[in-house]
């Protein structure tokens, strides 16, 4: 398992909802400042994707929220929302970790590997080498 599963608000159910499994540099551009990390404490897998932000440098172009304990919390609001653009009326689980994509407001993806490997081409591009 490559997430974290949080606590779920119901929402009319219009269909399935779709895995957010999208890759940066497939859809969406490699640009500094673009992108946001939903992460949570006691999550290994979060955890990683801390640890890995930092040592290929990128805390800096890159932002993240901690989600607290209160599932009515303005962060959880912010990622329900993410996840709705993704999927119209998103009545999936909320998992963590999530990368979103800020100009669209879509959940790029919340696969760990995929995020994984999304930071180590960040990492690489110029775009991000110039921006730190």
């Amino acid at each position: 398992m490559s997430h974290t599963v949080l606590p779920r608000t119901p929402l009319p159910r219009t269909g399935s909802a779709p895995a957010p499994r999208g890759r940066i540099g497939a859809g969406f551009s490699p640009v500094p400042h673009r992108y946001h990390l939903y992460l949570r404490v006691a999550c290994p897998h979060s955890l990683r994707i801390t640890d890995t932000l930092t040592e290929l440098g990128l805390a800096d172009a890159i932002t993240a929220t901690v989600l607290g304990t209160d599932p009515r919390g303005a962060e959880y609001t912010a990622l329900r929302l993410a996840y709705e653009a993704t999927g119209h009326h998103f009545d999936g689980t909320l998992t963590v970790p999530a990368l979103v994509d800020t100009w669209s407001g879509r959940v790029v993806s919340d696969h760990t590997p995929d995020i994984l490997d999304d930071l180590r081409f960040l990492a690489t591009h110029p775009a991000f080498r110039t921006s730190a």
